[in-house]
């Protein structure tokens, strides 16, 4: 007996690692039973059901049924639990096995209710986990890699990528930009090149000038437009300029990490930013708001800094900077121009391109900005070491400049 006992207990558990499939059923009783009641009832009240063939004792003896696994729990006098029965049997087989089980409507004294809820196919379900797994462990080797080897590879991929990028009436995109349903659209050449040494070649760069004629209608041709500017307020400033040219054609918006440029982002972060877009209104909507309280914020402190402003005489505008200000009229919000050596206005700009112009261009008289003048806009002129800045409205910087100042160069 006790050789016996060992041999079946050998067989159920050489089926259950054999199994194909995992039957779980649901079961009800109206009283009170045990488990061995339940399996008892499996095995006695469909014997004869289904056949010679499909006999669960001869079949378990066989290894091609394995062990019954029933978890029951009792409340208030009823009894609920599951139960769970391997098969290496075909589809066919355990499919009519699993629809026997719910033949049973008895166990012992008590009614009961045997439900079906699903017939796992275990194959499937381990290789769901070595693929999660393998996934875990091949982002563990990523990570654990130098910075050098992930540069090395980088320069490498982009012999791949690098010679793809093309020109769509003076913008640069990837070469799947025009045919692809899907449009992402970024700040600049070097933010498509970044997109495109991670396999993303339908992004287009609007270059940093005005919203192209050729980019608005190039958006109305597609199903779905994503933009994806910088994480700075200069990237905010032209996805409300997107916003406003595109209109309906923007259907979503893919932020960047706080202050990340997207021509500097690793590929992973790319890939996590653009699962993660949202709705082009709900973002727009956001970032209105925070601009908002931004320059509200601003307005608040220039009022409270105007007498400084005024005791330093920087209020005494020169009168051929009022003569420039009528340039002004000519910007767009949030746009700029400068005052060449020769007095001639440059072509405006949008505010996130800005700071690269300023530094580009030599000589430069006065930057006029429509907008506030803010202490980004005057670190700006910094740089470019233009003597001047004029903005449209009330803005404010660290010195409580507003409206027109010199800056110290």
């Amino acid at each position: 007996m006790l050789g016996r006992a060992c041999e079946s207990k050998e067989v159920n558990t050489m089926s259950d690692q054999k199994s194909k499939y995992m039957i779980h059923a649901t079961i009800k009783a109206d009283g009170t039973i045990q488990r061995k009641d339940v399996v008892g009832a499996i095995f006695g009240q469909t014997e004869g059901l289904l056949g010679e063939e499909l006999q669960l004792r001869q079949l378990q003896r066989t290894g091609r049924i394995g062990h019954v696994d029933v978890e029951l729990k009792s409340t208030k006098g009823k009894v609920s639990g599951e139960i769970m029965l391997p098969s290496s049997l075909d589809q066919v087989s355990t499919a009519v096995v699993g629809a026997a089980l719910e033949t049973i409507e008895r166990i012992g004294p008590c009614k009961a209710i045997i439900k079906i809820v699903r017939i796992e196919n275990i194959h499937s379900v381990k290789r769901d986990t070595v693929i999660d797994r393998a996934k875990d462990l091949l982002l563990n080797i990523v990570n654990e890699g130098s910075n050098d080897s992930k540069s090395i590879l980088d320069e490498v991929r982009s012999v791949l990528t690098l010679g793809t990028e093309t020109d769509h009436a003076g913008m640069t995109c990837g070469p799947n930009a025009m045919e692809s349903e899907a449009l992402i659209i970024v700040e600049g050449r070097n933010d498509v090149r970044n997109l495109l040494k991670f396999g993303i070649k339908n992004a287009i760069g609007t270059m940093g000038a005005n919203v192209k004629d050729e980019l608005v209608e190039l958006a109305k041709s597609k199903k779905t437009v994503t933009a994806f500017c910088d994480g700075d307020r200069g990237g905010r400033l032209l996805l409300m300029e997107l916003s406003g040219a595109l209109g309906k054609s923007l259907t979503h918006i893919a932020l960047p990490p706080e202050s990340r440029e997207v021509e500097h982002l690793e590929g992973k972060v790319v890939t996590k930013s653009l699962n993660q877009k949202e709705t082009a209104t709900k973002v727009i909507a956001r970032i209105k708001k925070e601009l908002e309280e931004d320059d509200e914020a601003g307005a608040k402190r220039g009022k409270k800094s105007a007498k400084t402003t005024e005791s330093n005489g920087i209020t005494d505008i020169p009168d051929e900077v009022r003569e420039w200000s009528v340039h002004m009229g000519d910007l767009k919000k949030n746009h700029a121009l400068l005052i060449l050596d020769d007095g001639s206005p440059s072509d405006p700009i949008g505010a996130s391109k800005l700071a690269a112009f300023a530094e580009e261009v030599e000589g430069a008289q006065c930057l006029l900005f429509n907008g506030k003048v803010t202490d980004r806009i005057m670190e700006i002129a910094e740089l470019g070491a233009i003597p001047a800045v004029l903005g449209s409205t009330l803005g404010v910087t660290a010195d409580g400049i507003a409206g027109y100042s010199m800056v110290d160069i």
